[in-house]
């Protein structure tokens, strides 16, 4: 699986919510083949490359594109939450094809 997590500036949230995705993907045995944390500004333009994009839910919008081509787009509210990030992932339909 491989992963974008982008918010804001790409230093402190999104690394501490790569360690949460980590820890959830962990849990739900979803291998993860390449993880990525970075600004929105970077995460825009190559959310492409990655199967699934994680990001605070007042930036889904920017993602809209990359939804479009496939990429499955998480909108998380509490970014440090590890049990929050693994229960959308598993209602998502990419989980469902990895089971």
């Amino acid at each position: 699986m491989r992963i974008l997590v982008s918010c804001a500036n790409g230093s402190g949230t999104s690394l501490m919510m790569m360690r949460s995705v980590e820890k959830a993907m962990k849990e739900l045995s979803v291998p993860i083949t390449k993880i990525h944390h970075c600004a929105i500004s970077e995460g825009k333009s190559s959310a492409t490359q990655y199967d699934v994009v994680f990001t605070p839910v007042n930036f889904l919008n920017m993602f809209t594109q990359a939804e479009k081509k496939g990429v499955t787009v998480i909108g998380i509210k509490n970014v440090m939450s590890a049990k929050e990030i693994g229960e959308k992932f598993a209602e998502s339909a990419l989980y469902q094809k990895t089971k």
